[in-house]
């Protein structure tokens, strides 16, 4: 794994989605101006919600192509192609039908109603990836779960353990859907810069577990994905089980 990670603290939930949209614009631009074609990772929930909305709010201002950007997602709800809780829908309803995106460079998770199972869903985005990936993110970016789950990667599920793969199918999820896909430790590592954003005092104390000296993988899966740089952006009620 890369280095230690960094912890960006914010006093509130305004100010954190702030904050990571001026990093995200200022990182997409430079790589933009190196001459790349930036690949990022997106996620679900509802303060990606709150980003991608302040990312569309300020795409006029910005000097990002979006259509020279491309669009992956970390995991993805094993259901149809128009369900409500589909990430890629939130994420389109959001920011991507708002900014000139190519959808060529948009890559949703099969859904469905579109492959037989999470299995063919996973191999499928896994082909995807390969064929089109850039083989690292500019940025990934993961929320927490109050058990310390990220992405679709739970406590003590087999997923965990995936090796030699990109996605994998996840069953029996904790917490509604309970069909999955999911990229893995291994795929999310490939990045130069992993960023976990939480607000709310419910994730406080999985952040502390995550960031703590001590602690499993199994346990707290969060602890298993570190970029070349992984930061921690949270609000002061998500980071209130910290140490002062």
């Amino acid at each position: 794994m890369s280095g230690a990670p960094v912890v960006r603290r914010h006093d509130d939930a305004d100010l954190l989605v702030g904050d990571v949209a001026s990093a995200l614009l200022d990182r997409l631009e430079a790589a933009q101006a190196r001459g790349e074609v930036p690949q990022i990772g997106l996620t679900g929930g509802s303060i990606a919600d709150a980003l991608h909305r302040e990312l569309a709010r300020r795409a006029p201002d910005s000097s990002v192509d979006w259509s020279r950007v491309v669009f992956w997602w970390g995991d993805e709800r094993f259901v149809p192609a128009a369900s409500p809780e589909r990430n890629a829908g939130q994420a389109r309803e959001a920011l991507l039908d708002h900014v000139g995106v190519d959808e060529a460079h948009v890559h949703e998770v099969p859904a469905s109603d579109e492959v037989d199972t999470a299995e063919d869903s996973a191999a499928a985005y896994s082909a995807t990836m390969r064929e089109q990936g850039a083989g690292f993110f500019e940025v990934l970016m993961l929320g927490i779960g109050p058990d310390g789950h990220c992405a679709s990667l739970f406590p003590g599920h087999p997923a965990l353990g995936a090796t030699d793969a990109i996605a994998v199918a996840v069953h029996d999820s904790p917490k509604p859907p309970p069909d999955r896909v999911t990229l893995t430790f291994e795929a999310m590592a490939r990045c130069r810069a992993v960023w976990f954003i939480a607000s709310g005092e419910g994730k406080a104390d999985a952040v502390a577990r995550a960031l703590a000296d001590e602690g499993t993988v199994e346990e707290t899966p969060a602890r298993g994905v570190r970029g070349d740089e992984t930061v921690w952006w949270l609000d002061e009620a998500a980071a209130s089980a910290l140490p002062t």
